[in-house]
């Protein structure tokens, strides 16, 4: 167990402040006394067992606190007075008791003087203080460590329930392509066309095991998307043949640059749906990325009907646009753009800029 695990352990950081506390107290009174004089001899032995009687007086304050924990404040602030002054005056019945039974020559000096009452009526204080301190100082910081508590729980929450929107939102999009490839397929079948049904078949294999096994929460190389993105495309080949026209065009420095899984899918699958499968002679899509700064930009361009970007065009307001927006508000916030533009001279084109991202897949 390292260090961090040993401080979120609550007896352990409880032993640790008590044992620092009190040793901070015994060497600091100790100091005082150095300061107005010389200190009797076998002080330094004094204290320690001082400080341990204080420890253990403590323990019961911390019992008491424990089961006045859920009483109103006014109550509360009473039986902390009330338990602190408790505690002080039997510390310094105790602290007395013991220096004058190791130290009786202190003892004859305040006897002779008459000071005996004043010097444990101001001890009393002295010691009241210290227990009030140290009952303030316990409930500042167990109430800290409850409104921690409180605040991971809550991110926690938050973090599960933005988890299982990112997944609902990656996972949805699958029932809608497959049951597109699937309705191919059946058509395939019914023509007795049961070669090219099978080669359909065996890359939607290829792509929906591509999916499972691909955590929605990592993000993957633009490599790794392109990738992604051609085995969707091989089926959708098999659907439109040289309908479809097909350009990858990626910078060298943007390719192992990082991405959410399965970004593009949805966008070159609202290209084919409403450039490719509705015109005549099929169309082409053209997928570009690249580096601009500190931004990653991807961008899909089709050179169908387009949309008409000041009113409701044809797909607008689809599942794969409205998806992709939403996993890119839920996994950066502001720090996205999502941008729809004709394509010239005719078309769609839907540019999006991340963050910046390097390294091995992360979440």
């Amino acid at each position: 167990m390292n260090m961090q695990d040993l401080l979120k352990d609550k007896r352990y950081l409880f032993w640790l402040l008590q044992f620092a506390g009190w040793s901070g107290w015994a060497m600091s009174f100790y100091l005082g006394v150095l300061v107005w004089g010389k200190p009797p001899e076998n002080y330094i032995f004094y204290l320690p067992f001082i400080a341990t009687i204080g420890m253990l007086i403590t323990l019961v304050l911390r019992a008491l606190y424990r089961h006045m924990w859920e009483m109103e404040l006014t109550r509360r602030i009473i039986a902390i007075v009330a338990g602190s002054y408790a505690a002080g005056l039997v510390w310094m019945a105790i602290r007395g008791t013991v220096f004058y039974n190791m130290f009786p020559e202190e003892r004859k000096v305040t006897e002779k003087h008459g000071m005996e009452f004043l010097s444990y009526f101001d001890g009393a204080v002295s010691a009241f203080w210290v227990m009030l301190v140290w009952s303030a100082l316990y409930f500042g910081i167990k109430n800290y460590m409850a409104a921690q508590e409180e605040r991971e729980r809550g991110l926690k929450a938050l973090s599960m329930a933005h988890e299982t929107k990112l997944k609902m939102l990656r996972y949805q999009l699958n029932p809608h392509f497959l049951f597109n490839t699937l309705n191919a397929i059946s058509t395939l079948i019914l023509d007795r066309n049961n070669e090219l049904a099978n080669v359909m078949v065996t890359r939607l294999s290829r792509f929906l095991r591509y999916t499972l096994d691909n955590d929605p929460m990592l993000k993957v190389s633009v490599a790794e998307e392109v990738e992604a993105l051609r085995l969707y495309l091989d089926i959708e080949k098999v659907r439109f043949d040289e309908r479809l026209q097909l350009q990858f065009q990626v910078e060298e420095d943007a390719s192992e640059a990082l991405m959410p899984s399965l970004l593009l899918q949805p966008l070159v699958e609202n290209s084919i749906k409403y450039a490719i499968a509705q015109a005549i002679n099929g169309g082409s899509i053209t997928v570009t990325a690249w580096v601009d700064g500190d931004r990653l930009c991807l961008q899909v361009a089709d050179d169908g009907p387009g949309l008409d970007l000041g009113g409701k065009g044809n797909g607008s307001g689809g599942v794969g646009l409205s998806n992709c927006r939403e996993r890119l508000k839920e996994i950066y916030g502001e720090r996205q753009s999502f941008e729809l533009s004709t394509t010239d001279p005719h078309g769609l084109t839907i540019t999006i800029c991340i963050p910046l991202e390097f390294g091995s897949r992360a979440s």
